[in-house]
């Protein structure tokens, strides 16, 4: 949020963005625990398991670390006692490694549903779904546990937020390295690898099934001579488009994964070997991209979807016709309540 800090206007524009991207991230993810509790059909399903799983996740990140890291920009410093970045840093490795392997989850779902369609239910079953996520938790609290417990964790001036920072001993520094780059390897390493594979295989099937629509498509608009040329050209356009649509999916799992998480991990790895060479402002702009990701998840993974759509609708169509309602209501019982005096008259 201060990438381009320059003064007090730079610091002023950088905590409106700060707020904006916490307050999208607020409440899209209230929106997706809404549709979830609204909607049977959502909770019945087990992707819907690991989008709640990450949507918690951000929404826990967006109140806790988001708002102390643009408190800690304004004071230039710790925006709290030492025991409570501490807390706070917890929570930041904690939540961050749990949403990244949520994402990966979510792959490897959406690969089996696209490439086994006919066994996914007997593959993917509600027990499997809790078993991957008690492993993303046991994960993410043993990495972040470790680090609490040998006070890797405390407020660091480069990313201004409670987070991972260097030890301060020479004698665990070689431990801390190895550390920093064994959680990034098992999260973000291991997380965009599955991303990866399981993304283009679910494309490769995709576009197998275009292919196959679209010699159907051919074959009838040969066999239909006198078919009008509008008719014609209509199913050509959407030939080209199932053809993009799927293309832009993935790209839109996979690219905001790297664009919002490579450059915060990438700065980590650089910084253990050159410390002190890394300009602070992109240090915090790198960490405010990896917080982004929690205002683009519930776009990416859930609101964007048509059953979700429908719930959004449903759910404020029903809103709008109880205040409606309620607003007829109140009309009618003021022009009773008028007419009466006059017929007493």
């Amino acid at each position: 949020w201060r990438a381009f800090v320059g003064g007090s206007g730079a610091l002023l524009k950088g905590t409106m963005v700060g707020d904006v991207v916490i307050v999208v991230s607020l409440l899209s993810n209230v929106v997706v625990v809404i549709c979830f509790l609204y909607n049977p059909e959502i909770r019945k399903q087990v992707p819907g398991l690991f989008i709640l799983n990450l949507t918690f996740c951000n929404l826990f990140l967006t109140v806790s670390t988001m708002p102390l890291t643009l408190v800690g920009l304004i004071n230039k410093g710790n925006p709290g006692s030492s025991g409570f970045c501490q807390t706070v840093g917890f929570l930041d490795t904690f939540l961050t490694t749990n949403s990244m392997l949520s994402m990966g989850a979510l792959s490897i779902d959406r690969w089996v549903a696209v490439v086994f369609p006919l066994s996914y239910h007997s593959r993917i079953r509600h027990r499997d779904a809790v078993i991957a996520l008690a492993y993303t938790w046991l994960h993410s609290l043993s990495f972040s546990t470790v680090a609490t417990c040998l006070s890797w964790v405390g407020y660091h001036h480069l990313y201004a937020s409670c987070t991972l920072c260097n030890a301060s001993s020479s004698d665990t520094q070689t431990q801390f390295i190895i550390y920093t780059v064994v959680l990034h390897s098992l999260t973000f390493l291991m997380t965009l690898i599955v991303l990866c594979v399981t993304y283009l295989k679910v494309l490769k099937v995709a576009r197998f099934h275009c292919k196959r629509i679209d010699v159907i498509t051919m074959q009838t608009l040969l066999l239909l001579v006198d078919i009008h040329p509008s008719v014609r050209q209509r199913c050509l356009d959407e030939q080209k488009q199932r053809r993009q649509r799927a293309t832009k999916k993935i790209s839109t799992f996979i690219g905001t994964f790297v664009v919002c998480f490579a450059p915060y991990v990438i700065t980590r790895i650089v910084e253990l070997s050159t410390p002190g060479h890394i300009s602070p402002h992109w240090g915090v702009l790198s960490k405010c991209l990896a917080y982004s990701k929690a205002a683009c998840d519930p776009f990416v993974y859930s609101l964007l979807r048509n059953q979700y759509k429908k719930t959004c609708s449903d759910l404020a169509n029903k809103i709008l016709k109880r205040s409606s309602f309620n607003s007829s209501v109140h009309m009618t019982e003021s022009h009773v309540g008028h007419e009466l005096p006059l017929l007493s008259q």
